[in-house]
C-alpha cells in the first residue's frame, strides 16, 4: 500500500512564498511521476507541476516563472516551491504519484493567499 503525506500548506499574503512537501511510502515502482494538482472551490482539479523520476518536468502555464518542482528519489519525496503567490493560487493542493496502472493521491493541503 502506497501512502502520500503532504505538508507545508498555510495562509500567506500575496507575493509571499510557501514550500509544499510530499513523502511517499510503501512499495513504489522506481519509474514514476510525482506531482502536484490543485482544486479551487467550484473548479476542476488541475495539474500544477509534475516531475518524473527520469527528470522530465511539466509545469502549468499559470505557474511558470513562479513555482519550482523538485524531488529526492532516495527519499521518495517531491517538493513544490511556490514564490510570488497570487490570490488565484488559493486551492487545496494534492500530491500525486503515478505510473502505468497506478494512481495514488494524498489527502490535500490547503493553500490560501490573501490579497
Amino acid at each position: 500500500q502506497v501512502q502520500l503525506v503532504e505538508s507545508g500548506g498555510g495562509l500567506v499574503q500575496a507575493g509571499g512564498s510557501l514550500r509544499l512537501s510530499c513523502a511517499a511510502s510503501g512499495s513504489i515502482f522506481s519509474i514514476n511521476v510525482m506531482g502536484w494538482y490543485r482544486q479551487a472551490p467550484g473548479k476542476q482539479r488541475e495539474l500544477v507541476a509534475a516531475l518524473s523520476s527520469t527528470g522530465i518536468t511539466n509545469l502549468a502555464d499559470s505557474v511558470k516563472g513562479r513555482f519550482t518542482i523538485s524531488r529526492d528519489n532516495a527519499k521518495s519525496t517531491v517538493y513544490l516551491q511556490m514564490n510570488g503567490l497570487k490570490p488565484e493560487d488559493t486551492a487545496v493542493y494534492y500530491c500525486a504519484l503515478r505510473y502505468p496502472g497506478h494512481d495514488y493521491w494524498g489527502r490535500g493541503t490547503q493553500v490560501t493567499v490573501s490579497s
